[in-house]
């Protein structure tokens, strides 16, 4: 399990798949969540715009990330 940290108080979905670099811009996403599974917390996702918070887990394609903060 890899650890992502966050600044703020959360992070969209998209935005995470853009700074991971599963996705090259935010319009991407859309399409990239509706080919692959993506879960978050053991549910699946297709929102780019779900919120994910300090804790959370993600898991895309064979990948799982921890949402941290600094």
């Amino acid at each position: 399990m890899t650890k992502f940290k966050i600044h703020d108080a959360y992070i969209t979905l998209g935005q995470f798949l853009k700074a991971k670099g599963y996705i090259g811009s935010g319009g991407e996403a859309k399409f990239f969540l509706s080919e692959n599974v993506v879960l978050l917390n053991g549910e699946r996702r297709m929102e780019r715009g779900k919120k994910l918070y300090p804790n959370d887990i993600v898991v895309v394609k064979k990948d799982t990330y921890v949402i941290d903060t600094d």
